[in-house]
C-alpha cells in the first residue's frame, strides 16, 4: 500500500490499525525537561515576545529551537 492510500485511509477514519507493525512503532515525542538559567532582563524580553506571538514562554523557546536544529547541519 503507498503512503498515499495509507493517510487517504487514516484521513478517513478507517481503521488502519491491522496495517501497522506496533512492535517496531516508536515514540517520537518523549519529552524531556530541561533547566535553563538566564539573566532577568532576558526572561522579560522573553515573556513579551511570547505575548506578542499569542504562546508562552516555553513554546517560543521550543519553537526558536526546533527551527535552529532543523536548519543545523
Amino acid at each position: 500500500m503507498s503512503g498515499e492510500e495509507f493517510d487517504r485511509r487514516f484521513d478517513a477514519g478507517d481503521d488502519i490499525s491491522h496495517l501497522v507493525d506496533w512492535g517496531a512503532a516508536v515514540r517520537i515525542n518523549d519529552i524531556e525537561r530541561v533547566a535553563l538559567d538566564l539573566p532577568a532582563w532576558r526572561v522579560r524580553r522573553l515573556d513579551q515576545l511570547a505575548t506578542e506571538s499569542a504562546i508562552t514562554r516555553e513554546a517560543l523557546i521550543a519553537r526558536w529551537l526546533a527551527e535552529r536544529l532543523d536548519g543545523a547541519a
